[in-house]
């Protein structure tokens, strides 16, 4: 990836993270391990950010676009002279062009029109907020402590002030449904973020959803319905010109160890993009009024080979079963990020 941006003379961006302590955070959310957070045996200073910015840029290349990340809490939320102290430590490599933009994560209900001004103040270019439902009732069931019109106030100020606005939603909270999923997405779009982020819920140890779990009041979204669940949520984003910045939770070692039950698998968002092509090659056979047992061939970029033929060939054998069809071979002959489906003699 890195390479086809330095032949097409982009920049590769890069993010050096910087997770901020959670205990400006105001409300407990049923998905959050507080207990876990709060008791981090080497908190993050204003200090040791610097030297973590320090540090990670001492191993940059030059053809890097940097941003700072606070990430892990919600910044505008801790206590502002704490949340100055940490913009001020970063703010020197911002002025010397070292970095290229601040970002942070935060609540909706944690924005406003004084808060802002010190953003602006330090040059902070993008805001993340934890929307995670755009459902009065899924946000009240899940204890997050706003409302869909916090959002709406929260994305129209930011707007206003000319900062990037990314949205973060979560799927399968406790009273969410798909319509209302999708009903999300689409209130999502119309508040015109340049980007999201989308995580299908897990049960992480230490949390309320792992006792409401464990209770009997919370079942989790399967594997197979959080992919389908996103594989129609994507497209709309897609559509809208609204880039996804991440589907589904980075992987690591502690998130696997934290996970009690949920949708977890380590490329989640390849089983979706992999369940995308499968509906668009099923949509196309069906056009094409293919009968049982013919062969097709379907050609499709190197890039894109491993998504279409899906986890352990899926995506075939379920398109075989589904038209009865003999045989389907997948060729990367494609210069194009496309794919054609043909007839064939045999595959």
């Amino acid at each position: 990836m890195h390479n086809d941006k330095a032949l097409r003379g982009e920049l590769r961006h890069v993010n050096i993270p910087i997770f901020v302590p959670h205990r400006g955070c105001p409300h407990t959310c049923v998905f959050c391990d507080q207990r876990r957070i709060s008791g981090e045996s080497d908190p993050q200073t204003p200090l040791k950010a610097a030297k973590t910015v320090e540090d990670s840029l001492s191993t940059l290349r030059g053809d890097c676009e940097t941003e700072i990340a606070f990430f892990g809490g919600s910044f505008t939320a801790i206590p502002e002279p704490e949340m100055v102290a940490y913009l001020e430590a970063v703010k020197p490599y911002l002025k010397s062009g070292r970095i290229q933009g601040i970002r942070l994560s935060t609540r909706p209900d944690a924005i406003n029109d004084h808060v802002l001004d010190i953003l602006e103040r330090y040059g902070v270019t993008a805001i993340e907020l934890g929307v995670q439902s755009m459902d009065a009732g899924v946000l009240e069931q899940s204890g997050r402590g706003h409302t869909p019109r916090d959002v709406e106030m929260a994305c129209q100020k930011i707007g206003q002030r000319g900062i990037k606005l990314g949205i973060q939603t979560m799927v399968g909270l406790p009273g969410d449904s798909l319509d209302i999923a999708l009903t999300t997405a689409r209130r999502v779009i119309s508040l015109k973020p340049q980007m999201v982020r989308i995580y299908p819920v897990l049960v992480l140890k230490g949390t309320l959803l792992e006792r409401m779990y464990h209770q009997g009041h919370y079942a989790p979204l399967s594997l197979e319905e959080a992919v389908h669940w996103c594989a129609q949520i994507l497209p709309l984003y897609e559509e809208a010109g609204i880039t996804v910045l991440r589907l589904g939770l980075h992987d690591s070692e502690t998130l696997g160890a934290s996970v009690t039950a949920g949708p977890y698998h380590p490329a989640f968002g390849e089983l979706v993009a992999s369940e995308i092509f499968r509906q668009k090659i099923a949509r196309k056979l069906v056009d094409m009024e293919v009968k049982a047992h013919e062969h097709i061939l379907i050609r499709t970029s190197p890039h894109l080979v491993s998504k279409i033929i899906g986890q352990k060939r899926s995506n075939l054998r379920a398109l075989q079963n589904q038209f009865g069809l003999k045989a389907i071979k997948v060729l990367g002959d494609l210069t194009k990020e496309d794919f054609s489906v043909e007839r064939c003699s045999e595959a």
